[in-house]
């Protein structure tokens, strides 16, 4: 499996100057890079830094220099990361990093790293490998954003309706603080929010999509700004099209492009695009996860899952549990979301995956089965009583690692699938051994009554002549021949299930003291 990624050289441009600032690269700047992780302090501390071969990047937050030294001697060991995020990197720990072949890139001290973090995977998701379609340019904010700032001699910002920004084009020194702090994720000066916020442009932008033009503040440190609203036409277009972010254009000293506001209008259309096909789009995370659940059609060999294992930061020979929810129908995106925080705390490799109707915790190295168990129970519990949720889970724990994930996901549909046709016969909590009887006959009768073929006729032809004598099969049948228990379950005297089994064998013309017939009545009586 091809792991999709960028070049070092590619993430650093997309990030732009404006959040990083590249120190050393020993190895170049086309060294592939697909994954990142975060260190802190109390990783080290205690022990729970992420191993070098779990990701290809790695972003540094408040380790001193003692210990990121220590650390970066250790992958040594291991495999160096192709790069690490500092902010104000010492020159030991520049020393140190590329003699272990490390590129060493020194964060912006302003940048919110939770923002860094999240403008680098949005990169590694959507800026990656062109020969494949995941990645193609309609998921590309990121060259959006710089193909209009080409066009129209201009900085240009991406934002969400929360004016997070969700790319940018490369900056300048013309870039106001309200861009750059906007970009390194910190809250623009209060009297620039204020003042857009009080001359009604947010309104303009949420309103139409016309280009809103915003004139320069000195007294503020403001450049002049264009700006348009991007709007999505929604799953119910009822509704009519629903406000989905702002491009925003800052002006420099070079004059804009005299097409600027038709450009400007045509971008807020592509960008509407783009953002509804990436809410639509499964992160590359989670299609790693749902390849390794087999949930999508892609061949998955143990060279993949072990790719798989170091894309994701996860063990590949642990003990697996996966686990099935299901009972939350319609709405699997926000049970997963509900999932993934109690599967996190619990385990913090825990992987969560929605499929259509179904959501999948895959812990990839679980300890004591007691305590997966427990916490499989205290989950549906606690999910009963704060939000009403009624689900039941299936629990597989295949022996054979990652590897053996999606036939466990498998066997846990299994499960699942017998319980909606049969609620009452299977556990909330349960296993595929712990309700292998009701499965197994389950899908054998399923079988059946697919097959008109395999159901015996005088079962259908004895319900339409007289359809007491079906319950009194039924009953007598069930009871393994209790003529005494047969009579109880239907309120009737013995005698008159002795009358009526032998009106039965009459119209069969078999005995019912023949095993084989009462097998396929049994049989052919559950399929209706």
């Amino acid at each position: 499996m091809k792991a999709a990624g960028v070049g070092l050289g590619q993430l650093l441009l997309a990030l732009d100057a404006t959040m990083v600032t590249l120190v050393e690269a020993p190895r170049g700047l086309d060294l592939p890079v697909a994954s990142a992780a975060l260190i802190d302090a109390d990783d080290v501390r205690l022990g729970l830094a992420v191993g070098a071969g779990s990701a290809d990047v790695f972003f540094i937050l408040g380790v001193g220099d003692d210990d990121v030294l220590a650390w970066l001697v250790q992958q040594e060991a291991r495999r160096a990361p192709a790069a690490i995020f500092v902010k104000e990197p010492s020159d030991a720990v520049v020393a140190r990093a590329v003699a272990a072949g490390t590129a060493v890139v020194a964060v912006e001290p302003r940048a919110r790293w939770e923002r860094l973090y999240r403008l680098v995977d949005h990169v590694f998701e959507h800026h990656g490998d062109r020969a494949d379609p995941l990645f193609d340019s309609s998921t590309d904010l990121f060259g959006l954003a710089q193909s209009i700032a080409d066009r129209t001699h201009a900085m240009v910002s991406i934002e969400d309706v929360q004016s997070h920004v969700l790319a940018y084009s490369a900056s300048n020194d013309e870039a106001d603080d309200l861009r750059r702090l906007s970009i390194l994720g910190r809250a623009g000066p209060p009297e620039h929010l204020a003042w857009i916020g009080q001359a009604g442009i947010f309104d303009a932008l949420r309103a139409t999509g016309d280009v809103v033009r915003v004139g320069a503040r000195p007294e503020l440190g403001l450049r002049p700004r264009r700006a348009v609203g991007i709007h999505h036409v929604a799953a119910d277009h009822r509704r009519g099209p629903a406000f989905a972010g702002t491009i925003w254009l800052q002006e420099g000293t070079r004059p804009l492009a005299e097409d600027a506001d038709d450009v400007l209008r045509g971008a807020g259309v592509l960008a509407a695009r783009i953002i509804s096909r990436l809410a639509a789009t499964p992160s590359m995370h989670a299609v790693r996860v749902q390849e390794l659940l087999g949930l999508r059609d892609a061949a998955f060999d143990d060279a993949a899952v072990t790719e798989a294992a170091r894309e994701l930061g996860i063990v590949a020979d642990g003990r697996v549990a996966v686990i099935g929810f299901d009972g939350a129908a319609g709405a699997p995106a926000r049970l997963a979301a509900v999932l993934a925080l109690s599967a996190s705390a619990f385990r913090r490799d825990a992987q969560v995956a929605a499929g259509t109707s179904r959501v999948y915790v895959l812990f990839p190295h679980t300890g004591k089965a007691s305590a997966v168990s427990s916490w499989i129970r205290g989950t549906v519990g606690a999910l009963r009583s704060e939000l009403g949720l009624e689900l039941r889970a299936v629990i597989a724990t295949p022996s054979t690692g990652l590897a053996g994930v999606a036939a466990a996901r498998a066997e846990v549909d299994r499960v699942l699938d017998s319980a909606e046709r049969h609620p009452g016969a299977i556990g909330q909590v349960t296993s595929l051994a712990e309700s292998r009887t009701t499965v197994l006959l389950d899908e054998i009768v399923t079988m059946i009554a697919a097959d008109d073929r395999l159901v015996d006729p005088r079962v259908g032809a004895l319900r339409n002549k007289d359809p007491m004598l079906v319950d009194t099969l039924r009953a007598y049948l069930d009871s393994f021949g209790d003529v005494a228990a047969a009579a109880a379950w239907l309120h009737v005297h013995p005698n008159t299930v002795r009358y009526r089994v032998r009106r039965i064998e009459e119209e069969l013309g078999s005995s019912l003291a023949d095993p084989e017939v009462r097998l396929l009545l049994s049989l052919s009586l559950r399929t209706s």
